[in-house]
């Protein structure tokens, strides 16, 4: 694809983007009268306009039915979530059953643990990247700390190479192979919430499962941005937040993943609750858990059906338009972003550097050399929602839903005054 930094080109791309009708789709903050180009669809993605009509049915049903909402909706609250699960598959690689929405990101990765973080005297140690997002650092320290061990010794933490801004795959594998039979889990962010980098999450999990352990990933920066074939991998459990790429809505419910093979069984370590149980016999009150035989077994309390509305909307959205062509329309976004960064940055004293590797997503993470936070204080105010992280990175994620090329040409612009304006 050839490129030129002109509203011209920008405008032949959209007018070229079989996703371009989407736009229309979502809802736009507005600065200075005029809709935001918006680059933190990873940290909250936009509203799509049929999510009010999903929330306002659930609240009909309630004025209405009240508790009889639970059988008697036009969607019963009583199996509301397993309408995620298909579509939620097909995003993330997996068969429905292996797939349910409950509770929040990192209360389900604590969940997830009581299963698959299982140390003995011998096998005890988990592997992470260094420096993984903060909430990631204090659940596995948590977890670590709760079974008396010294996370000191039991977290293994997988570093870049000195000068280097990202991780080599073959540094995951070799670190894996060292650490061999004392490691217990493997559980990384498949895609690094700072730098934007997708980690190999098919090699890393095989290398981890090579050596006799459960391998994870935080897929909270990957879910509705990269391709994923968790099941065909082998991962054996994942989890993720959906108010990112999936536009769910801030702090919006979290999905997770179990791999088939430890379905359906009685004997695995669990916390459990009453939702996780057959349905069948649920209404019987029984004394003894009989788990569902899905990744439902894993919930503990009816579902909360105002936050999962949300999500079934934006799901019918990623189901319409299918992820194979979200991802092409990513890489090409990506493409022409980086494209005008280089060409701004050809035209102004300042020097950018993209720390974001070719195994990439949405994101791109560059240092602005030269620059401080004025700056992102300019683009903010001339309406370009990024997002800052200290000491000088700004982080672009053209969400293709909703972002567009004449986005990426018109932000390249505003950069450039902003800059200017600063030096002249």
């Amino acid at each position: 694809m050839t490129f030129q930094n002109t509203l011209e080109c920008a405008q032949e791309l959209d007018a070229a983007d079989p996703l371009s009708k989407y736009r229309k789709e979502f809802h736009y903050p507005q600065v200075n009268g005029k809709d935001v180009i918006y680059f933190t669809g990873n940290s909250l993605g936009l509203q799509p306009k049929c999510t009010q009509k999903f929330v306002d049915d659930v609240m009909k049903d309630w004025r209405e039915l009240a508790v009889e909402g639970h059988f008697y909706a036009d969607k019963p609250w009583w199996d509301y979530h397993e309408r995620l699960a298909e579509g939620l598959g097909k995003v993330v690689g997996a068969h429905p059953e292996e797939i349910s929405v409950m509770n929040t990101l990192t209360v389900n990765l604590h969940l997830l643990m009581v299963s698959f973080y299982r140390p003995t005297n011998k096998r005890y140690k988990i592997l992470c990247e260094e420096k993984a997002f903060p909430s990631d650092q204090y659940m596995l320290q948590s977890q670590v700390k709760y079974h008396g061990l010294d996370p000191k010794d039991a977290i293994v933490e997988v570093k870049k190479r000195p000068g280097e801004h990202y991780w080599r795959t073959e540094d995951v594998v070799h670190k894996i192979k060292e650490v061999g039979d004392e490691l217990a889990l493997v559980l990384i962010g498949g895609v690094n919430y700072y730098n934007g980098q997708v980690f190999n999450m098919k090699t890393i999990t095989q290398a981890g499962k090579s050596v006799g352990a459960f391998v994870g990933w935080d897929l909270a920066h990957a879910v509705g941005n990269v391709d994923l074939k968790l099941h065909d991998w082998g991962v054996d459990f994942a989890a993720w937040c959906s108010y990112k790429y999936m536009n769910s809505g801030p702090g919006n419910a979290s999905g997770i993943f179990v791999r088939q093979k430890h379905l359906g069984k009685k004997d695995i370590p669990r916390f459990e609750g009453w939702w996780g149980t057959k349905k069948e016999t649920r209404f019987l009150m029984q004394p003894e858990f009989d788990p569902i035989e899905t990744a439902d077994a894993w919930q503990l309390s009816n579902p909360p059906i105002l936050s999962l509305a949300p999500y079934l909307a934006s799901l019918e959205l990623f189901d319409e338009v299918g992820m194979q062509a979200l991802i092409q329309k990513q890489q090409n976004l990506t493409a022409f972003l980086e494209f005008v960064l280089y060409e701004v940055d050809k035209e102004v004293e300042s020097t950018f550097e993209i720390i974001t590797p070719e195994e990439r997503g949405c994101q791109l993470s560059v240092f602005l050399h030269g620059e401080g936070r004025a700056i992102f204080d300019y683009l903010m105010k001339e309406g370009v929602i990024v997002d800052w992280r200290e000491p000088n990175v700004i982080r672009l994620a053209p969400a293709p839903f909703y972002c567009s090329f004449t986005d990426m040409f018109n932000f390249g612009q505003i950069l450039k005054q902003g800059i200017l304006q600063k030096s002249a």
